[in-house]
């Protein structure tokens, strides 16, 4: 009977070598899916936290929030949006330095950031650092964002315009405006906030400008029609801004201001004795409507004032020696008064703006700011 001898299988070392390789790879293979399990379940966790740590944000307690965001970051240590949520946290908390070198870390890392730089602006700006404020913010505003470019980049720099004016860094806001101005779309609401900024900067020839072209785009846009109105109303353009005022109040717009100011205009132009449009007669009598009408201010003024406190009485005593030149100019209009000629309108509203500087602490009517825009030389044909 044949026999047979089975040979060791460390005698065919290509097997063994085939063998360990596959029980390496396989085994390499269990740990990589491992890890990676692993891995992935602290990625969950710190998901997790950091979604808490941004609810706690949202509510007001960034104290709360800068623990889960560190407690996120250690499951996910290179996370570079865990990181600039936990700097804007510690900002918010008052922790200024180690926020400061979290966002300097990360902006090393990726300098055109748009957030990253947005947060450093802002972070300059509450050290009421403007350079270092203004640099972060340009660089926001011409940085690169991960979504919503165009509207980021927009928010950037109206809040950069805010935080100048808000540091009565006016020159550096009016430059910025401008050069936003130019660079905006043809949008309403955009065009509007920009406006709106130039007349609170009594900047009017650009805000003016700007409704102009609001209205452009939109014909009845009441904002733009009350705010176009102000801003030529302020510039003494004054049948300009009756159009735009006029136009306002027809759109529905309720504010009060647009009505004075519509009733104003009107009056500045009714009675400006300096239009070069009207005959030498009826600029006389635009001069005595105006003379009367100071007169009567003035008498009213000094009669509210009469029995009140010693220092409005002393306003009264001096109001006195205006009477008498008041009294003096009537006798000499009244000599005018069938004359061709165009007599003493300086004399005339050189009295009436000084009725007015004196009665400024009565309550002024529509008329009254009339004879005063007009006593200050400002004409309506503008």
């Amino acid at each position: 009977m044949p026999q047979f001898t089975l040979k060791p299988i460390t005698s065919r070392p290509a097997v063994v070598i085939a063998g360990l390789t596959l029980l390496a790879i396989l085994a390499f293979a269990g740990v990589a899916r491992f890890v990676n399990r692993f891995e992935e379940q602290e990625k969950a966790l710190a998901r997790h936290l950091y979604e808490r740590a941004m609810a706690e944000q949202r509510a007001g307690k960034p104290d709360l929030a800068v623990e889960h965001f560190r407690d996120a970051l250690i499951y996910n240590p290179n996370n570079f949006d865990y990181q600039l949520q936990l700097a804007r946290a510690l900002r918010d908390t008052g922790r200024t330095p180690e926020a400061e070198a979290y966002l300097v870390s990360l902006w090393e890392r990726s300098p055109q950031d748009g957030a990253v730089n947005l947060a450093l602006g802002r972070l300059a700006a509450r050290q009421k650092s403007l350079d270092k404020a203004i640099q972060y913010y340009h660089n926001a505003i011409y940085g690169v964002w991960s979504s919503n470019a165009d509207h980021n980049r927009l928010q950037v720099w109206f809040e950069l315009i805010e935080f100048l004016l808000q540091q009565n860094a006016r020159p550096q806001a009016q430059a910025e405006l401008i050069t936003l101005a130019a660079e905006l779309p043809p949008e309403a609401d955009s065009r509007l906030r920009v406006a709106d900024l130039f007349a609170s900067m009594q900047d009017y020839e650009h805000a003016l400008a700007e409704y102009r072209q609001v209205l452009k785009v939109e014909h009845s846009n009441a904002r733009a029609l009350a705010g176009g109105g102000e801003a030529a109303f302020s510039l003494g353009q004054y049948r300009l801004a009756e159009r735009y005022l006029r136009e306002a109040v027809n759109a529905n717009s309720q504010d009060p201001q647009v009505a004075r100011l519509l009733q104003v205009s009107r009056l500045v132009m009714d009675r400006d004795p300096f239009s070069p449009a009207i005959s030498i007669q009826e600029r006389n009598r635009r001069l005595k409507g105006i003379f009367d009408d100071a007169g009567k201010r003035l008498d009213s003024c000094m009669a509210s004032q009469s029995g009140v406190a010693s220092s409005a009485q002393e306003q009264v005593s001096d109001s006195t020696p205006l009477k008498e030149q008041w009294t003096e100019m009537k006798r000499k209009l009244v000599r005018l008064q069938s004359s061709r000629e165009a007599g003493l309108p300086n004399e005339v509203m050189n009295l009436v703006l000084r009725i007015e500087d004196q009665t400024r602490n009565c309550p002024p009517s529509a008329v009254d700011d009339a004879l005063l825009l007009l006593a200050q030389g400002h004409g309506s044909e503008r």
